[in-house]
């Protein structure tokens, strides 16, 4: 197992029951509590069963998994590793086709074209494209720090991505070469999202989100905030972009909706905490978008006011995922992953890892959940959602293939 070089700091930087008096003539002594813990048992039990209903497979890779999975045309699980690596998994057993290593820890995600060239960055400062098939390279870019962000496939082929030399880039998906590279004012970790007429979204953390024509790389519009940016965007049906704001500081942290033609904001909701998640778009027009102040909020996509929210025990930098069923399915650092109801915000259910869970969750056609742990595993898990939303933007880079394309109109 390679040393991880960055601390869980930078990758985030966003990174007693009631019961009755004992009554004194008839003490209760002769039956310690104590020896039977009544609580104990049951709870383990609940969680095991939980596990066994649940888990279809679980593959180890050597570190850390805060990657989040891309999905194949034939079905095959690709993913990153701060073991230095990319993988690619069998996604009905687990078993593993290739894996290639790269030249340090890879916390972006994947992203597959219609070729099925995949495409991914690391911090080792390179863009690889790999051969889906094989795991052989095709080409290398190398960006001047970290790469971290999660590529975005225009309609073209144009592969679009962030890196922490504070540039964002248009590279050829065929050979690698760079289209034009754009300068924001400090690291591009958000990872980009491509509207319906080719303008790309990303955010900054120099508290900037901006949009660039996607052909040329110039500036069509640029929005501030009070924090910095480490969320990506979502886009609505009517163009609207949903984007989180975080870091550590005095100020209030929000959820905006901008106007994606002019950047105009139209709501912006407060959280009580750092927003690293990426908002998701339900079938009905919901924002769900979880928050480091352990909770997941869905929120009126039109109005910005709250629908539910729910609280988990610890953080959520996860991103959201609605299945077809209208079920939202994320993870938390309290080491688990939560099935919600999208309506009402109930809990499901919920499958325990063995360490932080900032993955994002991506969904299969069957309705199976991928998505890595930091206790170095990825997991298949079963669900009754069938499929992904037919909505706008049902998870993080809006399909498993995380094109991060939004729907032509």
């Amino acid at each position: 197992m390679k040393p991880t070089l960055i601390t869980s700091f930078v990758l985030c930087l966003c990174f007693g029951g009631c019961g009755k008096k004992p009554v004194a003539e008839k003490p209760v002594a002769e039956k310690p509590v104590a020896e039977k813990p009544v609580a104990e048992k049951p709870v383990a039990e609940e969680r095991r069963m939980a596990r066994e209903r649940l888990l279809l497979w679980e593959f180890a890779t050597g570190d850390k998994v805060s990657s989040s999975p891309a999905i194949g045309s034939d079905g095959t699980i690709y993913i990153g590793s701060h073991d230095y690596k990319v993988y690619a998994l069998n996604g009905k057993t687990g078993a593993m086709k290739w894996e290639f290593e790269t030249g340090n820890i890879v916390t972006s995600s994947p992203a597959i074209g219609t070729d099925d060239t995949v495409y991914v960055g690391s911090y080792d400062n390179k863009v690889y494209a790999l051969d889906g098939k094989s795991g052989d390279k095709k080409w290398d870019f190398e960006t001047e720090n970290s790469v971290t962000s999660s590529p975005a496939i225009g309609a073209d082929g144009t592969i679009y991505i962030g890196s922490h030399d504070y540039k964002i880039y248009a590279l050829n998906g065929k050979t690698g070469a760079m289209k034009w590279e754009f300068k924001a004012g400090h690291w591009v970790t958000s990872s980009p999202a491509i509207g319906p007429a080719g303008t790309v979204y990303f955010g900054s953390r120099d508290k900037k989100t901006y949009a660039l024509d996607g052909k040329t790389g110039t500036l069509k519009w640029e929005f501030e905030t009070n924090n910095s940016i480490i969320s990506s965007p979502a886009i609505g049906s009517d163009g609207t972009i949903y984007i989180g704001e975080g870091t550590f500081g005095p100020y209030k942290n929000r959820i905006y909706a901008l106007d994606g033609k002019s950047g105009a904001k139209k709501w912006d909701y407060i959280t009580g905490g750092n927003v690293c998640s990426s908002p998701a778009i339900g079938i009905h027009g919901a924002v769900y978008v979880g928050s480091r102040d352990n909770t997941v909020y869905a929120l009126d996509g039109k109005r910005g006011t709250e629908k539910w929210e729910f609280e988990t025990e610890q953080s959520v930098d996860s991103s959201p995922a609605i299945g077809a069923d209208g079920s939202v399915y994320i993870g938390s650092d309290d080491n688990k992953i939560y099935a919600l109801d999208g309506k009402t915000g109930a809990k499901k259910w919920e499958f325990e890892t063995e360490d932080s869970v900032t993955s994002s969750p991506s969904i299969g056609a069957d309705g199976t959940i991928y998505i890595g742990s930091e206790d170095g595993k990825v997991y298949a898990i079963k669900t009754n959602s069938k499929d992904l939303a037919e909505s706008p933007w049902p998870m993080r880079s809006r399909n498993a293939q995380h094109t991060g394309q939004a729907l032509k109109k």
